[in-house]
């Protein structure tokens, strides 16, 4: 296992880099090849990915599936920078722990499986399939097509997530979109003309305040202005100004609300001549609590059933692919990868010691969910 996490860490995968993230697609479907795993390169949609499977293959059988991505936020070049090491029972590595880890622990599971079709000599009386993405950290733009398209009709989603860093699997996630505003003025001589002048600048500074104020904590509503740019000189009454917004929510209803919200701001900053538009960038559905429920009862009782007694649910305001299968009506389960921290960063690290046990468990969770003993 930590040869193949190694081998995924040292590849580049940077969300915007087509090339390298169709470059580890390829190396994870040559893996799976020789293990005598189905699977098949995707390649469409103007993205790739990878999708995989073992057991039955009737229509009429249980679907359950591992999800997971394989871009990062680091670009080319940083794991020849950084590339994978270890220390004590700790590896480190771009992407090491999100998801590089829970990339190698799906895949692993499909073989632990397939092994155990082989030494019963029959196949399983269902389908345990792998669907692996390449631009999740980017808001899965493209990726989400290949998710309503192959996942539609499961019985359930595991989505390999790091595990929290107290061994926790994640019960619900906020979702959260990324907007960019444009302001457009008039540009005038700031000493010479400034009546003629509009400023976009003035009108954007007026537009956040009025995003800022929808921030409520007590309903999980966020509103993050966090990068503006604008004008040109000092002495130049400014003719554009720019800024991205992230906002977070809790419900699929109150992200509606914020979208309306946010329009209703950029056209009451009354600013005489100015104008602004937004563009949403990036967005993601929340995983609410319902939708997992049931799969956390499950997983719960199969780590116990390990000497793992403690793992709960927990809710993050991060968001993931998991909120898309989850508003597909599929109950769905997150952060079951093994488990990591400081995601994103060059201290981010994946504890070693989780690997068998996390995979031990998400295929337990697949035979009891394809052999019925669960009701979703």
């Amino acid at each position: 296992m930590e040869r193949m996490l190694a081998w995924l860490v040292n590849c580049d995968s940077f969300s915007h880099d087509r090339d390298d993230v169709c470059a580890i697609a390829r190396q994870v479907c040559h893996w799976l090849t020789e293990q005598r795993i189905e699977n098949i390169l995707l390649e469409e949609q103007d993205t790739c990915g990878v999708l995989a499977w073992v057991g039955g293959s009737s229509d009429k059988q249980p679907v359950i599936f591992l999800t997971g991505h394989l871009d990062t936020v680091f670009p080319r070049g940083t794991a020849g920078e950084r590339p994978y090491s270890v220390e004590g029972e700790k590896a480190y590595g771009p992407g090491v722990a999100d998801m590089k880890a829970g990339v190698m622990m799906n895949c692993f599971v499909l073989a632990a499986l397939q092994q155990l079709e082989q030494e019963s000599g029959t196949l399983l009386p269902f389908t345990v399939k792998m669907l692996l993405t390449v631009d999740e950290e980017i808001g899965s733009p493209r990726g989400r097509a290949l998710i309503e398209r192959y996942i539609q009709g499961a019985q359930a989603v595991l989505n390999a997530e790091p595990g929290r860093i107290s061994g926790n699997v994640v019960a619900a996630r906020k979702g959260g979109a990324v907007y960019q505003i444009d302001v457009s003025g008039r540009a005038a001589h700031a000493g010479v003309s400034h009546q003629d002048g509009v400023s976009a600048v003035e009108a954007l500074v007026r537009i956040i305040q009025k995003i800022h104020q929808l921030t409520d904590y007590e309903q999980g509503l966020t509103t993050n202005v966090g990068v503006i740019s604008g004008g040109l000189t000092p002495n130049t009454v400014a003719e554009s100004a720019q800024a991205k917004v992230d906002i977070r929510f809790k419900t699929q209803a109150q992200g509606e609300f914020l979208h309306q919200a946010l329009q209703t701001c950029l056209e009451s900053h009354y600013v005489e001549g100015a104008s602004a538009r937004m563009q949403r960038l990036a967005y993601f559905l929340p995983l609410e609590p319902r939708m997992s429920q049931s799969l956390l009862e499950v997983y719960q009782q199969e780590a116990a059933s390990l000497g793992e007694l403690n793992i709960t649910g927990e809710f993050t305001g991060g968001c993931s692919d998991a909120g898309w299968t989850a508003a597909m009506g599929i109950p769905t389960l997150c952060a079951t990868g093994p488990v990591g921290a400081y995601m994103h960063t060059t201290q981010e690290f994946c504890d070693l010691g989780t690997l068998v046990k996390r995979a031990q468990i998400v295929a337990r969770c697949c035979l009891r969910v394809g052999l019925g003993k669960l009701v979703l």
